[in-house]
């Protein structure tokens, strides 16, 4: 036992490169020695391999000594190629275990070759859109408000005079190919510290990055969106923070995004200053050559909206020949759409952007798990309306389809909210309907 022990020593990883070498030399000493002697080392060694052969084939009939050479031939390849293999793999990634490169670029090579998708929108509701978007394609860019001025984002946005970064933060977040702890870190939120307490990590990690790319934020988001390996592009829909401001049907007037909701009053319109933000030109070209336009899910006044404020934004959404549908929220929002049904929606859409044909579709959730709602009834919200004739009248295709998972909370499921949209856009692709077609009266009916 311990003499084996001991002759494993020489086979340790850092010992066997130099033993074998020691061994070549000595075979190429040995032949050398050969040669000077006028012994013909290779032509004896090559009759000793002849006549090993032949003697071999008087025993064994040369379909079976072929077929075993074979075998084994294919048996060592094979062996030699996984091993190389898990040993590639282990070095390069070492997260993917005992997988096969082969398996990893052949589902990178499939979500690169998904359609391309723009999502325009902000807040957790573009999160959780992006995050089930992220399994079909990588050819995904999400622009983002920055409208923002609540909470850490808005601290930034004050003292340093920089575009709020906490909805993108969020998004690069979304679309991060699942490496856990690293997404956490970069949602990590300090819970004390002087001048650090409220801030989250992922935001003063885009405020360095940004100080790093000579002031190039974009060069940042896409420094940020490579560290976390996001599977999409997340652009700023203006390279600028905007402001908006609402208008109320009661005459009021109130400036800020974070400060709308808790005016509690039934929006008129919104407007932003400056009058006419500048337009991230990367988005513009993403828009118009999209397969794909989403709007929403999230807030409709101060997540959805302020994206069609900028010009050049809606301006591009209007050429595009991409698909184009919005997703309805599931509840109506207090100070932003109480009361609101879906036709609500559309209209205020329609108002803001100047465009009746804005949208191609609409996709609503059809299902309100009973035992939930009585939460939501207490902080005032219900569910959105669907009122289906009227969508009808538009000529807009309404989608219903059951978009959430029972649990504290009525959200969209990321997956479930995916592949709606993914099957709708398939369906309308292979049934194409005219802008004045009409849907079925019952809205459970869609994808016709």
């Amino acid at each position: 036992m311990r003499l084996g022990l001991k002759f494993r020593r020489y086979f340790l990883p850092g010992l066997k490169r130099w033993i074998s070498i020691g061994i070549i030399s000595l075979v190429f000493i040995s032949l050398g020695i050969a040669l000077l002697l006028e012994l013909r080392p290779i032509s004896k060694i090559r009759d000793l391999a002849l006549f090993s052969i032949s003697e071999f084939a008087k025993f064994v009939p040369n379909v079976i000594s072929g077929s075993i050479a074979i075998t084994i031939g294919v048996s060592l390849l094979v062996y030699a190629i996984i091993r190389g293999n898990r040993a590639v793999v282990r070095a390069i990634a070492p997260e993917f275990g005992e997988g096969s490169v082969l398996e990893e670029l052949q589902r990178v090579h499939s979500l690169s070759r998904g359609i391309k998708i723009v999502a325009v929108g902000g807040g957790t509701g573009l999160n959780t859109l992006l995050s089930g978007l992220k399994h079909y394609t990588t050819n995904i860019t999400a622009i983002v408000t920055v409208a923002d001025d609540g909470g850490s984002s808005g601290r930034l946005r004050e003292e340093l005079g920089i575009i709020p970064p906490g909805d993108i933060r969020n998004c690069i977040a979304a679309l991060a190919d699942d490496d856990k702890l690293i997404t956490e870190l970069f949602k990590y939120r300090f819970t004390s510290g002087q001048n650090l307490e409220g801030h989250s990590f992922g935001n003063l990690f885009l405020f360095a990055l940004k100080e790093v790319m000579h002031g190039d934020f974009v060069q940042a988001i896409k420094a940020a969106s490579f560290i976390l390996k996001s599977r999409g592009v997340v652009l700023p829909s203006s390279p600028e923070p905007m402001k908006i401001i609402a208008e109320l049907e009661d005459g009021r007037i109130i400036e800020g995004e974070s400060k709308i909701p808790e005016a509690k009053g039934r929006i008129k319109r919104i407007y932003s200053e400056p009058k006419e933000p500048q337009v991230q030109k990367e988005a513009v070209e993403a828009i118009l050559s999209a397969e794909l336009i989403v709007l929403g899910p999230g807030s409709l006044y101060t997540s959805i909206i302020p994206n069609l404020l900028v010009p050049e934004i809606n301006e591009a959404i209007k050429k595009s020949n991409a698909h184009k549908i919005y997703i309805c929220n599931i509840m109506t929002q207090p100070g932003e759409t109480s009361g609101y049904a879906v036709s609500d929606h559309i209209a205020a859409l329609q108002q803001h952007s100047g465009n009746t044909r804005l949208i191609d579709g609409i996709l609503v959730n059809d299902r309100h798990p009973e035992k939930l709602l009585a939460k939501y009834e207490k902080k005032g919200q219900e569910p959105v309306f669907i009122d289906a004739d009227v969508v009808q009248k538009l000529g807009i295709r309404l989608i219903a389809r059951s978009l959430i998972k029972e649990e504290n909370l009525v959200r969209h499921d990321p997956n479930l909210l995916a592949r709606a949209i993914l099957l709708w856009h398939k369906r309308w692709q292979k049934y194409p309907v005219k802008k004045a077609a009409v849907l079925s009266t019952s809205y459970k009916s869609t994808l016709a």
